[in-house]
């Protein structure tokens, strides 16, 4: 599939531009996020809806990493962000379509905040799983618990927001083998309701951001490493792959792209 049909497909998944999409507000979080997922990733990965590469650019000494987005744009930014990065290739990917060659397999792949924006999320699990090695990893994290749904959902593209039964489902349903799969981000989760579908704020505003990185980010790092909440904003999954090797069935699916 051409890639001018992801054009402007960033913003509309995320509700962000290319040019302030650099994400200056969530450097806590982000730091958060990769440690909960990069203990899960092996030596190779495979990023979908990598957006401007705000998540990527924490890895380091991977022998393979594959940036991808179905947004061209995004996917020329990357170009340009890990030109000095020799184990980064940034291409574009669109899981509306058969999926690229994108060479060999990698050990796993990771996709945030992609799975919500797709009808068939069992089928485009099992695309993917055909980019991974047998035995290894597609590491999920998708927005949580449709109490949470609101017009931001809506104006970005959100299928669903998904519960641990809801997701492991999805993954049983593809073929897959779930190995983890949890709430996250308690504190997050009562923050977000209280400003979006409390307070009506129709998205997450800069000032918020802020106070949310500073403040609740870090007492959610602290807690959640001991404890694992029965609720949050997000749900973590980790699906391994069969040793038998990629499933059967096409190479195509419903696409979403980018961080939302």
């Amino acid at each position: 599939m051409s890639e001018e049909t992801g054009v402007g497909a960033f913003s509309q998944a995320t509700g962000r531009s290319l040019e302030d999409g650099s994400g200056q507000h969530q450097h806590r979080y982000r730091a958060y996020q990769f440690e909960l997922i990069s203990r899960h990733c092996g030596a190779s990965v495979l990023e979908v809806g990598a957006g401007l590469g705000e998540f990527a650019s924490q890895f380091t000494g991977l022998r393979r990493h594959v940036v991808t987005d179905v947004d061209p744009a995004a996917v020329e930014q990357m170009r340009r962000r890990f030109a000095d990065r020799p184990e980064v290739e940034a291409r574009h990917l669109d899981l509306a379509g058969a999926l690229p060659d994108t060479g060999a397999p990698v050990s796993t792949v990771v996709a945030i905040n992609v799975l919500e924006h797709i009808e068939d999320d069992s089928e485009a699990l099992r695309s993917l799983s055909r980019l991974v090695e047998p035995g290894g990893t597609i590491v999920l994290w998708v927005p949580g618990y449709m109490q949470l749904y609101g017009d931001f959902d809506r104006r970005v593209g959100h299928v669903r927001r998904y519960t641990p039964d809801t997701l492991r489902a999805a993954i049983v349903g593809a073929g897959l083998r779930p190995t983890t799969v949890r709430p996250v981000n308690l504190l997050g989760g009562i923050a977000w309701w209280l400003a979006v579908r409390r307070g009506g704020v129709g998205s997450p505003r800069p000032g918020l951001l802020r106070v949310y990185d500073a403040i609740i980010v870090p007492v959610t790092r602290a807690v959640e490493s001991r404890v694992t909440p029965p609720f949050g904003q997000s749900v973590l999954a980790v699906a391994t792959v069969p040793l038998s090797g990629p499933l059967s069935g096409p190479l195509s699916g419903p696409n979403s792209s980018g961080p939302a």
